[in-house]
């Protein structure tokens, strides 16, 4: 890929392989997890997702925890670029959800220090998992195609509201363990073996229903993002989107194929991408997680 005059830097919330990470030129910051609370080891580079998924489903009572990237982590992804004529735009987790922007702002503060002449900015995405992915997808768009920085800086502040995750989760265990509800709801989601249905935006995740099976829990995402659509008044085709999932690539199928009965008729989407939720938001929910992403093209507000 040719040299921009910017790069796209991340923390590895948002999902991307490191594979699609070096294709894009897009520098990934990477989480730590643990699963003893005592070692912690880098999300993808040294404990791999589906490996720390697996631990998951064969002890539901292993909750393991996740560690934000140091100033440090950010300052040495940070020099190499710098250090080679070129600015950064650096879009990390929901501060709602973690410390990782304001690593990313220490790190900002202390290379500029040194790089007075570089621009280094460090945005928060109000999002998370394979929302913040396609958000930073659309960025590495700007600058593959030449976007100028500061129209690129604004262009990512917008599409950010733009960004929705419409998903299911297996029980609501792992949300109580992390505090991310109250414990009542917990006990109550486990006795009625119900399928709690959420909406990840700006931030905050939602209650957007509940379901009694994996099939009804698939057809209230589709009918959620139906809803988004005709809400805003837009077609598919003027969102970037993905499906995402975490352990069953099975279930994520049977998703992609009524994604296609109810939007897809014609085939356009046949090949749309397939994410895996990683750690940071995988040890929140479960590893039982599936949904669908969706944000706008960054070509509408250009």
């Amino acid at each position: 890929m040719e040299k921009t005059g910017y790069r796209i830097v991340t923390d590895s919330s948002a999902d991307l392989t490191l594979e699609e990470a070096s294709e894009k030129n897009i520098t990934v910051v990477p989480f730590y997890i643990s699963l003893d609370s005592k070692e912690y080891l880098k999300e993808v580079v040294e404990l791999e997702i589906r490996e720390l998924y697996e631990k998951m489903v064969q002890d539901p009572y292993l909750f393991p925890k996740t560690s934000t990237p140091s100033v440090q982590d950010y300052i040495d992804a940070f020099l190499p670029i710098v250090q080679n004529e070129m600015d950064i735009i650096c879009i990390c987790i929901s501060q709602g959800f973690s410390s990782s922007y304001q690593s990313a702002i220490n790190a900002q503060k202390l290379v500029l220090e040194e790089y007075p002449h570089r621009r280094i900015t460090v945005i928060d995405s109000s999002v998370a998992t394979a929302l913040q992915g396609l958000l930073v997808l659309e960025a590495s768009a700007m600058a593959r195609d030449c976007v100028p920085y500061d129209k690129a800086v604004d262009c990512i502040e917008k599409l950010k509201g733009t960004g929705r995750i419409f998903f299911t989760i297996g029980n609501l265990e792992y949300l109580k363990h992390g505090g991310r509800i109250g414990k009542l709801t917990s006990i109550a989601g486990g006795i009625l073996k119900i399928k709690p249905v959420l909406t990840l935006k700006e931030g905050e995740i939602i209650n957007s229903g509940v379901a009694r099976s994996s099939a009804k829990a698939q057809e209230r995402v589709l009918s959620l993002l139906k809803d988004y659509l005709s809400e805003e008044r837009e077609a598919l085709k003027s969102y970037s989107f993905t499906l995402g999932f975490g352990y069953d690539y099975q279930e994520v199928l049977e998703l992609k194929e009524r994604f296609k009965v109810s939007f897809d008729k014609d085939n356009s989407f046949n090949g749309i991408p397939i994410m895996q939720i990683g750690a940071t938001i995988g040890v929140h929910i479960g590893p039982n997680s599936l949904g669908i992403g969706i944000i706008k093209r960054y070509q509408d507000f250009i």
